[in-house]
């Protein structure tokens, strides 16, 4: 779902909903804009205005919550990484190849998730065969001592959580707003602005209100859409732990 197109819709429909609302308060009689019929357009409106705030409210905290257990995530998957290098170094130095292995993976993450050219698509993908092949290097390990075969136990404790930590990151991100609630929330928002149009002066100040109240509502929107898009929009999360883990990584 492209945040910047529907947020652009989101304006042209709450915006539009308030031209609409002036040119029909010009087609209507004095009758439908007496002093009663505005008090009672005013409570129906406060209604549906309370019902999207909450709606609205909502979807930011369930955005910000899906945006903040995503760097969590990415946080203590660089955390195991750099944990799973250090048990396999401790090993000895049969574990070279595997923990070549394990540098080239992160390398080769952090340039599919954040690509240097920014016309390439980013997006986090499921994980990639070479955590299998890890696994395999480290299962066909021979231990020699018990220091070893504790070693290799923990090692393979920790890459299994790393690859179920990255599959649970993979699974996540179809996480996306339901289409239903915003075609709601957005019929909402654009039936508000036509009553706010149906009994505004027409003039540019007005105009200007309307407009700037309109961006604020197609931002919010933005925000929602970006937040749940952690990996490929313009609110991306920052691959600054997992390039330093890559730093740390074969030492």
């Amino acid at each position: 779902m492209n945040s910047i197109a529907v947020s652009l819709i989101v304006l042209t429909c709450v915006f539009g909903g308030a031209g609409c609302g002036i040119l029909l308060s010009r087609a209507l009689s004095q009758n439908h804009l007496s002093a009663e019929s505005k008090d009672v357009v005013r409570m129906g409106m406060g209604l549906v205005s309370t019902m999207a705030a909450l709606v609205l409210g909502l979807l930011v905290s369930s955005a910000k919550s899906f945006y903040d257990a995503q760097s969590t995530e990415l946080t203590q998957v660089s955390a195991k990484i750099i944990l799973l290098d250090r048990l396999l170094a401790h090993y000895g130095p049969e574990t070279k190849e595997a923990r070549d292995l394990l540098r080239r993976t992160v390398a080769d993450g952090i340039d599919k998730v954040w690509p240097q050219e920014r016309a390439q698509p980013s997006r986090l993908g499921a994980p990639p065969a070479s955590h299998e092949d890890l696994i395999a290097k480290i299962q066909a390990l021979s231990p020699k001592d018990d220091r070893q075969r504790s070693i290799q136990i923990q090692a393979l404790s920790t890459v299994m959580d790393l690859t179920q930590t990255r599959w649970l990151m993979y699974e996540q991100e179809a996480s996306s707003v339901s289409k239903p609630i915003l075609v709601i929330l957005i019929f909402w928002l654009t039936a508000i602005f036509i009553s706010f149009g149906l009994f505004a002066p027409p003039n540019a100040t007005v105009m200007t209100a309307l407009f700037v109240a309109g961006l604020a509502v197609s931002g919010a929107i933005f925000l929602i859409l970006e937040m749940y898009a952690p990996f490929g929009g313009l609110i991306e999360i920052s691959s600054a732990p997992l390039r330093a883990t890559v730093t740390q990584l074969g030492h």
